[in-house]
């Protein structure tokens, strides 16, 4: 590490994010009155307005009960399509592909029993070795579910030996005629690495495959364009860079090409058209429109935090906060130069984390949040991560983060 703090607080008034809109937990140690937080690719923070903003709808309960679903300022009836603009935005779709409910694997779970469809000769599913556990369980369950073997029929994705990070032609190299579905990371949990995924659709389709993305560490992230890339399917969750609160509620995009197509589908209250839903039909009319895909009616105080961090996005800008990121992604890489990171060193290739090889990393992450006041990410058996999230942290943080980690390291 070789660049002073001076230099740090210089860049920082030159090259402002958005700290002041979020709420920065104090430091229990170190020199500073607030964290540096690196850990927004598991839990981002909150956004000040989130408290008044649900309080508002909590507050629209207690005076109208039940007259809340039509009357209330936001009324609750239609309170999800206040959502779907603004996601739509931020994952590059069109707001009839783009629904916001449940959680994440729920959705991985409901869209696989649309594009899951596996045959004879068809039946394999290809995901990263390093996927998320809860991606490996989901496939698993599915493929179980259909009557194979997962120990066969899960093609697991390991990158070349001596390497960190899967090469997109080896990828594409795997996509074989038994392939009926791709499910990758967008951009990988454990190592950073952002996918090629308009290179791996086209070639997942060329193969004959559904291609569906789990955008977990990507949605608010980096920038997506979901609908031009032709991706047939994808879900994400709302609580790590688009800052909604723990467990908060999810997101799903379904292509246009889909829409209205004989699809088998777990369906409920919400999956009938809003325009005939309370004829109370025992059929359901499911619309043309990614809504379809819903199940229940949305629980409102969990979609309003959502909605609150939506906004942030749409004024500030995906691609606006995608710039800062690089910089300050970059900053932070040439402070860490001295240490062994696995994320690609390529900006292209890496989104707004980097994850470094360090003994007993838990250890490591309780002495930099204790001693230094620092926050970052453990995952056994020896990686540390650490995410400059552009909306709020600084390059201060990633001075404090390098210097504190030298510290414990030495």
């Amino acid at each position: 590490m070789t660049l002073s703090e001076t230099e740090a607080l210089e860049l920082d008034a030159n090259d402002p994010g958005h700290r002041e809109l979020f709420d920065v937990p104090p430091a229990q140690g170190g020199d500073y009155p607030e964290v540096a937080y690196f850990a927004g690719n598991s839990l981002g923070l909150r956004p000040k307005a989130t408290r008044s903003e649900l309080l508002a709808d909590l507050d629209s309960w207690a005076a109208l009960g039940v007259e809340g679903h039509l009357d209330a300022a936001r009324p609750w009836l239609p309170y999800h399509e206040l959502l779907t603009g603004p996601a739509a935005r931020l994952v590059g779709a069109l707001p009839s592909e783009t629904v916001v409910m449940n959680t994440l694997t729920v959705n991985l779970h409901l869209l696989m029993v649309s594009f899951y469809r596996p045959t004879r000769s068809r039946h394999r599913i290809v995901i990263e070795d390093s996927a998320f556990p809860s991606d490996s369980y989901a496939v698993r369950s599915q493929v179980a579910f259909h009557g194979y073997d997962a120990e066969d029929a899960v093609i697991r994705l390991r990158p070349r030996p001596g390497e960190n990070s899967l090469r997109t032609a080896d990828v594409v190299e795997q996509l074989g005629g038994d392939v009926a579905l791709v499910l990758l990371g967008g951009v990988n949990y454990l190592t950073g690495e952002l996918m090629d995924i308009p290179t791996i659709t086209k070639a997942g389709h060329a193969a004959g495959a559904i291609v569906g993305w789990d955008l977990a560490h990507a949605a608010g992230n980096v920038p997506l364009a979901l609908h031009d890339w032709g991706v047939d399917f994808a879900a994400w969750c709302s609580y790590k860079y688009l800052n909604s609160g723990p467990g908060a509620i999810a997101g799903a995009f379904v292509h246009e090409r889909h829409l209205g197509a004989d699809l088998p589908r777990f369906e409920g209250w919400w999956s009938t058209d809003a325009k005939t839903r309370f004829e109370m039909t025992p059929e359901s009319r499911p619309p043309a429109t990614a809504d379809a895909w819903q199940v229940s009616n949305p629980p409102i105080f969990s979609m309003s935090p959502v909605r609150t961090s939506l906004e942030i996005f749409d004024k500030v800008g995906i691609e606006v906060l995608r710039e800062r990121s690089v910089r300050l992604t970059a900053y932070l890489s040439e402070l860490l130069a001295g240490f062994e990171v696995i994320t690609p060193a390529d900006p292209a290739r890496r989104g707004a984390q980097l994850s470094l090889r360090v003994p007993e990393p838990g250890a490591v992450s309780r002495r930099l949040r204790f001693e230094y006041g620092v926050i970052a990410d453990s995952r056994e058996p020896d990686v540390l991560r650490l995410a400059p999230v552009p909306l709020y942290s600084t390059y201060h943080d990633c001075w404090r983060a390098a210097a504190a980690l030298a510290a414990v390291m030495a």
